[in-house]
């Protein structure tokens, strides 16, 4: 015969089912809504002024973001620290490249070592669409980044169904920035025929569930501002700085702020006045990882950047 539960053993598990039901509940929207297929797993920002906007406290996994960038480097540079959180020597990055080379120092500044990355080069873009779909669908992989630009709504649905059905996470790269100036003459004149014909629809024509705007900001060059370096460190080089739009979030709110990378983790600067930056860039710890000495290729090449700017 059954034993009849009591009135305190019910009310002890109502909750604890209501619990189960709000998390299941929130589990099928995100499915329904694409936001993350990896389980709800999310990369914290490790700052609340970001994580708050948005969903779940961390920017979705298994899914598709994308990133434009009107400088390469500071596109580069942002997405790089991205990918260091997710790669490992057993699930590494797939870096697809077009027209430009990755300088390997710099990204190993952001975490991003050469035992954890890929790099494939695409001449087309359909190629590099092909490419970057295809290891979307490939589970050894941890993230999938794709520098292609004018994506049409049913190549991004594409790309976001593929990382779907495997859990890795990719990034759309706008590499635009990165072409000759002739090129981007002509893709600016395009985009701004476009725009005025679509009534400024077409960017918003995406199945990435964030969209992310950068631009670099100048980092502090005056003397004693400049972050602390290794010795022999070029000077005038301190962290480096993103003006970030969060344009679009699936499940969040936009949002902007000014943040910086001291080579371990980022930080929120937008709200400190020009002191607090001085106090700021005093405590961090610079560019480089502390116990990296800098060779002198890396100073040759860096010591006139004052933007994170790393491909070469």
């Amino acid at each position: 015969m059954p034993v009849p539960l009591s009135s305190s053993s019910s009310a002890d598990a109502a909750p604890r089912d209501r619990a189960g039901m709000l998390a299941d509940l929130r589990a099928r929207i995100r499915r329904i809504e694409g936001a993350g297929g990896e389980g709800g797993r999310t990369l914290a920002f490790g700052i609340d002024s970001v994580d708050g906007h948005l969903p779940d406290g961390g920017l979705p996994l298994g899914c598709l973001h994308e990133v434009a960038a009107d400088d390469p480097g500071a596109g580069t540079g942002f997405t790089a620290a991205l990918l260091a959180r997710l790669a490992t020597p057993k699930r590494p990055v797939l870096w697809i490249l077009r027209g430009r080379d990755l300088y390997a120092p710099g990204l190993a500044a952001y975490g991003l070592t050469p035992d954890r990355l890929v790099a494939v080069r695409a001449v087309r873009p359909v190629d590099a669409l092909w490419a970057m779909e295809e290891a979307l669908r490939c589970s050894t992989l941890s993230a999938v980044l794709g520098e292609l630009e004018g994506l049409d709504l049913t190549a991004s649905r594409r790309l976001q169904l593929a990382a779907e059905s495997s859990g890795v996470t990719g990034f759309l790269l706008d590499a635009s920035a990165g072409a000759s100036d002739e090129r981007n003459q002509r893709m600016e004149g395009r985009r701004l025929a476009g725009r005025r014909l679509a009534g400024e629809r077409a960017e918003g024509l995406s199945a990435a569930v964030t969209r992310w705007r950068l631009d670099a900001v100048p980092s502090l060059d005056k003397e004693g501002d400049a972050a602390p370096r290794p010795a022999g460190g070029p000077p005038g080089l301190g962290m480096p700085h993103w003006s970030v739009m969060l344009e679009r979030c699936r499940g969040g709110r936009p949002g902007g702020w000014t943040l910086a990378w001291d080579g371990q983790g980022w930080h929120d600067v937008g709200k400190e006045d020009r002191s607090g930056l001085r106090q700021a860039a005093r405590r961090e710890s610079g560019l480089w990882p502390a116990g990296q000495p800098m060779s002198d290729n890396r100073r040759g090449r860096l010591s006139d950047h004052r933007k994170p700017a790393i491909a070469g």
